[in-house]
């Protein structure tokens, strides 16, 4: 088939370290399929990987989601065939490109009333969501949490799921347009970390007990307060580094603030079979096709046009999803 566009890097750097290449595709092998994208989505891991923060062999082809069209099936593979309309995120890198030989295993069909922008933007984002909620903080009904970045792409699914499982969640963003946003999406009470002391307003509005989970993307600069907002026993989530990594910290600390737990998950630890993978995409699926949660696309960049979207992302300039046209 014909060389297709993608975009590498072939040193960790900037935004301008991403160029557009032409690469040849072969057919492929077993247990994979060559999928044909109609976008890609577009996340902080994205920006980790291109600066060296998650070290990749070079050159490397970025991107984690996608959603398109199956064109060719290997063998080994039962689930897809060709023309099947499909998303995915799913590692090695990749997606950022024209189309790929990829493994089928993380490959789900996308519901015909999903479209490909939609199933571009929610496949990380929305199955980050899912193992948070279900799988790491257990959450239920009742159950009252602090999410960081509510506005973001993640942020804004999670307000929804929350709602939807009867759970108070509390939102931070960095301006009163955001913390709109996600009070809009169904956060219960919203924060401006940038003109309050998030830590002192959870404790303020939960009456001094804190809350039963912090889940936070943003990192160092949440660290310290994102302990203190928790109660007894709460579990501390930590699953990005939007502001720079959490710096080492004394275990010893834990105790005295309550006998807190930490964890550190990622989702690709959890979509690690087949099964696994199906199971959460569906649970997924049925958000977003009954209505609970809507798939919020704020911004679209042509792939060309790859450095500019992710300058965008690293100011802190975008709100829910952005989506690479292909």
């Amino acid at each position: 088939m014909a060389d297709v566009k993608c975009v590498q890097i072939e040193t960790p750097g900037g935004p301008d370290a991403m160029k557009i290449v032409q690469i040849a595709l072969g057919e492929p092998g077993d247990g994979e399929i060559r999928v044909r994208h109609h976008a890609c989505g577009l996340n902080f891991i994205d920006v980790y990987q291109r600066e060296g923060l998650y070290p990749l062999p070079m050159p490397a082809t970025l991107g984690m989601e996608a959603a398109g069209v199956v064109e060719a099936v290997g063998s080994g593979v039962s689930h897809l065939k060709e023309g099947d309309r499909v998303a995915y995120a799913s590692g090695p890198p990749g997606s950022y490109s024209e189309a790929r030989v990829m493994k089928a295993m993380h490959v789900c069909k996308l519901p015909d009333d999903i479209s490909f922008e939609t199933g571009a933007a929610m496949m990380l984002k929305g199955l980050t969501v899912e193992y948070l909620f279900n799988r790491t903080a257990q959450l239920k009904a009742g159950d009252t949490i602090l999410f960081h970045a509510a506005a973001g792409g993640v942020g804004l699914i999670a307000c929804q799921w929350a709602r939807s499982q009867g759970v108070t969640l509390i939102g931070t963003a960095g301006t009163d347009e955001k913390c709109a946003l996600a009070k809009e999406h169904g956060a219960a009470f919203t924060i401006n970390y940038r003109t309050e002391d998030f830590a002192a307003r959870v404790k303020e509005m939960t009456g001094g007990n804190g809350v039963r989970a912090v889940l936070d993307s943003v990192g160092k600069d949440t660290w310290e307060g994102s302990l203190d907002c928790l109660e007894p026993f709460g579990l501390m989530v930590t699953f990005g580094n939007a502001s720079g990594k959490v710096p080492p910290f004394d275990p010893g600390i834990l105790g005295p603030k309550g006998c807190l737990y930490v964890t550190r998950p990622t989702l690709f630890g959890h979509i690690n079979t087949r099964e696994k993978t199906q199971e959460m995409a569906d649970n997924l699926f049925e958000k977003v096709t009954s209505g609970d949660v809507s798939i919020r696309i704020d911004q679209r960049f042509a792939l060309d046009d790859v450095a500019a979207a992710h300058r965008a992302l690293e100011a802190r300039k975008t709100t829910g999803a952005t989506v690479l046209t292909v």
